[in-house]
């Protein structure tokens, strides 16, 4: 599992035996059924991708609680929804298919790993089932493992945003596309929505 330089690394700090014992421990190839809960229960994990040049990207994917769904116990799925039209991680999945997922609970402090491959259908079964997703991405997993959650900082959640797609409601039009500067370039299905807002921090960072 590990290459030269995290030898290098574990040797300088001497955790190599250390790293073993926990390879053989706790890293596994298969998701069990306690991880199975856990992602079930999430409404947002992290995604790594890297492209074709090694340029890596990480992006904040969230959702309804369960919207990653755990197909069988080597194979996770989840939607990709309308964002900023760039992209950068569906995209780097089409050229590099490794992905690294991270599920934290900010309540608890507990959070796991899913590093694995992933592919893209754009007709996908599974989008029936998710208002308004664009693509399905599979992952087949390669390692799931659980990390040591003393530096999780505890947070509670407030409330989930208005802006997830949901079967029985209507989503409501994101601010920061009623921006003057992106009037002229938004998507046919968004241009009902160009405007001329003056502060573009600002509609970025509204709800």
């Amino acid at each position: 599992m590990f290459h030269e330089e995290q030898r290098a690394l574990q040797d300088r700090f001497d955790t190599r035996k250390l790293a073993d014992r926990l390879q053989e421990t706790i890293i596994q190839p298969v998701i069990s059924p306690e991880d199975q809960a856990y992602i079930a229960d999430k409404n947002m994990f992290f995604l790594a991708t890297v492209d074709g040049a090694g340029q890596a990207n990480c992006s904040y994917k969230g959702g309804q609680r369960g919207f990653v769904r755990v197909m069988d116990e080597k194979t996770l799925a989840f939607p990709i929804y309308d964002g900023n039209g760039m992209y950068m991680s569906a995209g780097n999945v089409l050229v590099n298919p490794n992905v690294g997922m991270l599920f934290i609970d900010f309540e608890r402090q507990s959070r796991l790993r899913v590093n694995g491959i992933a592919t893209i259908d754009h007709h996908d079964p599974l989008l029936a089932e998710y208002p308004e997703a664009q693509m399905i991405i599979r992952v087949a997993v390669r390692e799931v493992f659980p990390n040591c959650p003393r530096y999780i900082h505890k947070m509670q959640l407030v409330e989930e945003s208005a802006f997830v797609p949901g079967a029985h409601c209507e989503t409501p039009a994101t601010p920061w596309k009623s921006l003057a500067l992106v009037a002229d370039v938004l998507p046919a299905r968004d241009a009902h929505l160009a405007g001329t807002d003056g502060d573009p921090a600002a509609a970025i960072n509204r709800k």
